[in-house]
């Protein structure tokens, strides 16, 4: 019960170190963030990438091509020991692995009906009073340019949960990750432990991390 409870109190805290880091860089292309929560056998994982690192676009998918090259990436991205190499001798496997195309398309769409059904019954209001319908138009143009130039961001979004029976044998990683996604220049690791939190940078040049366990 005891590392039960304690591994959900560090998953718990993993969500605001994510966010942290992620508005350090505010969606930095080519910079990942992956959070780590080690407690007994258990490692938790958390990774957040943007989607030009891992399929070399943004936008929204549309193209046979582009919705493939987003199932692989999603398949791939699933294959955690693949990406993050951990020492045989720690015997670590997969208990559970997870990995989602997010996009910020959902929100900004909602923002921009909200705005849209405001713009109409003030359109509207402009007619009752005899106001200029081609400023209205102009400020309409503006907001749609606007939205345009915001809208589109996607990050890939990966959980895991490892079993890793010689936790003390957890000296280090390999991130074969850029190995495998060429846009991708360096991840930002953020490792919670019983002993505390520590944070590391870990670049294309230098891919092993030592955890100096």
């Amino acid at each position: 019960m005891k590392h039960a409870f304690s591994l959900l109190a560090l998953v718990a805290a993993m969500p605001a170190l994510a966010n942290d880091t992620r508005q350090l860089d505010a969606h930095e292309h080519g910079v990942g963030a992956l959070n780590i929560a080690i407690d007994g056998t258990t490692v938790a994982m958390e990774l957040h990438a943007p989607g030009a690192d891992i399929v070399g676009f943004e936008y929204a998918a549309e193209s046979d091509a582009d919705l493939a090259a987003i199932d692989a990436a999603v398949a791939t991205l699933s294959a955690p020991l693949d990406l993050f190499v951990l020492p045989d001798a720690a015997a670590c496997t997969v208990t559970t692995a997870e990995a989602k195309l997010e996009s910020e398309d959902d929100h900004d769409e909602e923002h921009h009906d909200d705005h849209a059904k405001e713009g109409h019954e003030d359109h509207a209001d402009d007619k009752d009073h005899g106001h200029d319908e081609h400023e209205h138009d102009d400020h309409g143009d503006e907001d749609h340019a606007e939205h345009a130039e915001d809208a589109g961001h996607t990050e890939f979004h990966a959980e895991y949960t490892l079993t890793c029976d010689n936790p003390d044998a957890l000296s280090e990683i390999t991130f074969a990750y850029f190995d495998t996604f060429p846009n991708a220049k360096e991840v930002e690791v953020q490792i919670i432990t019983a002993s505390g939190a520590q944070g590391y940078e870990v670049e294309r040049d230098a891919p092993v991390l030592n955890l100096g366990r």
